[in-house]
């Protein structure tokens, strides 16, 4: 056990258990400690590597995606370009450099903001972006982001949340919480402490014993301050991750260290935690809140949408054969369905003001 496990064993003796997303928020934000906010996760030295950094063209595309918006909002001048949780700000600067080359109008009007909480990647943000010699302002939370319209990105954001996991006895849902095992060391257990009751219309079909049901409250939060925005400010959002479309019963609580699976109690703060975010939630806030919001689709059809194969044609046009089969293997990467492939297990959502005519809500009119 390392020292914050240590930490969170003391908390579990003085207080009982505690709920997973406590140990979450603890693994991955604990200021001296939490894995986010103490390390530099990403890329092949890392922990695991994000679509931005596997090739430029996802960036390109999405700053494309960015500038055709914008068009369709009325070219708000200005407006707030927010990307949150930028990472290492890869993204960012391949959304930047297509705006400076291809809509330097949407480039001249925006003002670009981050939202990060890590002070680790904070620096490596403000290096990435030093070179494009704009103003760009760092926020540690949404609430600190000024009003006007806006146009938001996120990828790989809501899957950092935490989350709470009930399970079916058969009878009832009862809370899995970490506990203490009679050696000490971190355990999942089961909760006999009250919780909130689930709601029948949260749930996809009636349950059978053994059914994990999982909740966010922290990523409701941030759908519901998110949609508040867009329903009183002209914009739009983009949200990438990994997920499901509909709502499912099923573990998804997962560790990655060393870009491979590991026991997410083991050695905490040392392991990014992530779980499969429930879209259709997502898009149920959305929603409610009079929005325009697109199918969520897979992240391999909105890219191939958006021009993939013909970013890929153009950059492999000058390049030799090794030059382009790396391309065509980052092509597969982003957009494939296969084992290690994020084509079919990353979702995309957009909502909006207004519908627009872009992909993913283009999907919606076909049907």
């Amino acid at each position: 056990m390392n020292d914050l496990a240590h930490r969170i064993a003391d908390l579990i003796r003085r207080e009982g258990p505690i709920g997973i997303d406590r140990f979450w928020n603890l693994a991955l934000f604990d200021r001296s400690a939490g894995y986010y906010a103490t390390k530099n996760p990403l890329g092949r030295a890392g922990d695991f590597v994000t679509a931005p950094e596997i090739s430029q063209m996802f960036g390109e595309l999405i700053g494309a995606w960015v500038a055709g918006v914008w068009a369709s909002l009325g070219q708000p001048r200005p407006f707030r370009l927010v990307e949150i949780g930028p990472g290492r700000g890869t993204l960012m600067a391949d959304m930047l450099r297509t705006l400076r080359r291809a809509a330097p109008a949407c480039l001249a009007s925006a003002s670009i903001h981050l939202v990060e909480t890590s002070e680790t990647l904070a620096a490596i943000q403000a290096e990435t972006l030093s070179r494009f010699d704009l103003p760009v302002r760092r926020h540690r939370r949404i609430a600190e982001l000024p009003p006007g319209p806006a146009v938001i990105v996120t990828n790989e954001l809501f899957d950092a949340l935490a989350i709470r996991q009930f399970v079916f006895d058969g009878e009832t849902f009862r809370e899995r919480c970490v506990g203490l095992s009679e050696a000490g060391r971190l355990e999942f257990v089961l909760c006999a402490r009250p919780h909130p009751p689930l709601p029948d219309e949260a749930m996809p079909h009636p349950p059978a014993a053994g059914a994990v049901f999982e909740v966010s409250p922290e990523r409701a939060a941030l759908a519901a301050a998110l949609a508040d925005r867009f329903a009183t400010e002209t914009g739009a959002g983009l949200f990438i991750d990994y997920g499901h479309a509909t709502s499912a019963f099923g573990d998804t609580l997962q560790a990655v260290r060393a870009h491979a699976h590991a026991d997410p109690l083991d050695r905490p703060g040392e392991a990014d935690l992530t779980s499969h975010v429930d879209f259709a939630g997502l898009s149920q806030i959305f929603s409610s809140r009079g929005l325009a919001v697109s199918p969520v689709v897979e992240q391999g059809d909105f890219l191939l949408a958006l021009g993939l194969l013909e970013r890929a044609g153009r950059l492999g046009a000058p390049l030799d054969a090794k030059g382009r089969a790396d391309i065509e293997r980052a092509v597969a990467r982003l957009a494939g369905r296969g084992a290690g492939e994020m084509g079919a297990l990353f979702k995309v959502l957009a909502v909006a003001t207004a519908p627009v005519p872009l992909p993913p809500f283009f999907a919606a009119a076909s049907d």
